[in-house]
């Protein structure tokens, strides 16, 4: 796909990110990564390992997120809430968790977090990448949107502030504590992994390959196509973070089907981003600003994240193809024919 400036410039930052949280990941999962055998795990070793490192993940950024010196940290533990909430969904019926630490705690938490962190997203938009490509007519207004987006965080920043430091979040640590060094299961943590994968992952592809966002073409720019885009992506995501968690028991195509979704999802995002902060500008500039080269900017990147979606989605529209994904994913390595 071709890109802007600005969009390569994220990129390479995504990628950065990307690179540091891998080794990050790494480095704390020694045991998975000092032995990825699929044959020397039960469903409980490993639902154990991954919430473990999840949690982990999170309550590492607390002290960064509070500081508010670097959003890094916010984004970091916003997406260890994501993850955890997916290992969760994925182990569920085979831990007995506390009340605390269940998955609606989590959301509540991921839900706070997310409001700071997509300001951050949008207030770095417009500043970065944005207002450098803008008349100083234009500059003047996103230098104004931009104003009343600092003021709108800090409140929001005293939200999140809050949140850590209350009763619940406390209560939430405790469990995860308490559960990882004495962790409780259901019968269904004996089953041999092996056994259990291909139907842990059968469900996520079946509601990746069923959104109704497949059916969207590139050319339909209604609002509801844009909603199940959106949609689209965030099934992307969910599907993509399931997939890693066990990427180690399987071959490179699904290694580049993890990637593939994670490319989509970056695309899929930048057509949100720009609707999300064409709402914004709506809400925080006069009703008759002129901002068309802003427009214009913001149209142009719709156009450059989507090249090629046309192409992909008829791929994943394809059963042949969707045949081989299901064929891939009950297959795990030491199931694969010699």
């Amino acid at each position: 796909m071709t890109k802007t400036a600005g969009q390569a410039s994220q990129k390479a930052s995504t990628k950065q990110k990307d690179k540091t949280e891998k080794l990050d990941e790494q480095q704390k999962s020694k045991k998975v990564k000092s032995a990825p055998v699929l044959e020397t795990f039960t469903l409980g070793d490993y639902a154990h390992t991954v919430i473990a490192k999840q949690y982990q993940r999170l309550v590492k950024q607390e002290s960064g997120v509070l500081q508010d010196s670097d959003p890094e940290y916010l984004h970091q533990m916003r997406v260890g809430t994501r993850r955890l909430r997916t290992a969760l969904q994925v182990f569920g019926e085979a831990v007995k968790l506390p009340k605390p630490a269940r998955e609606n705690q989590v959301r509540a938490l991921t839900k706070v977090l997310g409001q700071l962190r997509d300001l951050d997203v949008q207030i770095a938009a417009l500043g970065n990448e944005y207002r450098p490509q803008l008349p100083p007519s234009e500059q003047e207004m996103i230098d104004r949107a931009s104003g009343s987006l600092h003021k709108q965080r800090v409140k929001i920043f005293a939200e999140v502030k809050s949140a850590l430091s209350q009763v619940d979040y406390q209560h939430l640590k405790a469990a995860y504590e308490k559960w990882i060094a004495a962790p409780e299961f259901s019968a269904l943590a004996q089953l041999p992994l092996e056994v259990a994968l291909p139907d842990i992952l059968s469900p996520l592809l079946s509601k990746l390959l069923l959104h109704p966002g497949w059916l969207v073409a590139a050319a339909d720019q209604s609002t509801r196509s844009g909603v199940m885009l959106h949609e689209l992506r965030k099934v992307c995501k969910q599907a993509r973070y399931q997939a890693e968690f066990f990427t180690d028991f399987y071959g490179d195509s699904f290694q580049n089907w993890v990637n593939e979704l994670r490319q989509l999802q970056e695309d899929l995002g930048i057509v949100q981003d720009t609707h999300v902060l064409s709402s914004i500008l709506a809400n925080h500039l006069p009703a008759k600003a002129n901002f068309k080269n802003l427009q214009q900017v913001m149209q142009q990147q719709q156009t450059d994240a989507l090249t090629g979606w046309d192409e992909l989605r008829s791929k994943y529209l394809d059963a042949a193809f969707r045949r081989q994904l299901y064929e891939m994913i009950l297959q795990p390595k030491s199931l694969q024919p010699q």
